[in-house]
């Protein structure tokens, strides 16, 4: 019989933010979005920023917010190795409505001290918080 879950840890520069059985893992890689199954065959991508949306073993679901980092699966693991890493509940929906506002300033303004794809990544970065941050208030 297939197993039914897969051992997922979530891991930034600064802590390990989850590690557990989980159903599924959805996550945003470098050529879209990605859906991991136990069972799923091996893999390594680069991720974009964005959610990392887990079904844990109950059913229960959680988001975890990730700056851009590294997917990497295998028959019965999968590690999430983040450059940032914030669960969802804890993003500050203020912090990232004023990061947001300042990439669009930095790319409007051609003498900003950031290169456009700085603030473009910003830029990123804000929207895929406030995203993350809207999906949670549903």
């Amino acid at each position: 019989m297939a197993a039914k879950t897969v051992q997922l840890d979530v891991v930034s520069a600064e802590e390990k933010i989850f590690s557990g059985a989980v159903q599924t893992v959805q996550v945003t890689g470098s050529e879209g979005e990605l859906g991991v199954y136990p069972g799923h065959a091996p893999l390594l991508t680069l991720i974009k920023p964005g959610m990392v949306r887990l079904v844990l073993e109950d059913g229960a679901e959680q988001i975890i917010y990730v700056a851009g980092g590294v997917l990497e699966v295998q028959p019965h693991n999968v590690t999430v190795l983040a450059d940032t890493a914030v669960r969802g509940d804890e993003l500050d929906e203020q912090q990232a409505l004023a990061a947001k506002q300042r990439a669009e300033a930095a790319i409007a303004d051609s003498s900003s001290d950031l290169s456009y794809a700085e603030a473009a990544a910003e830029l990123a970065r804000a929207l895929a918080q406030l995203q993350i941050i809207r999906k949670i208030k549903k």
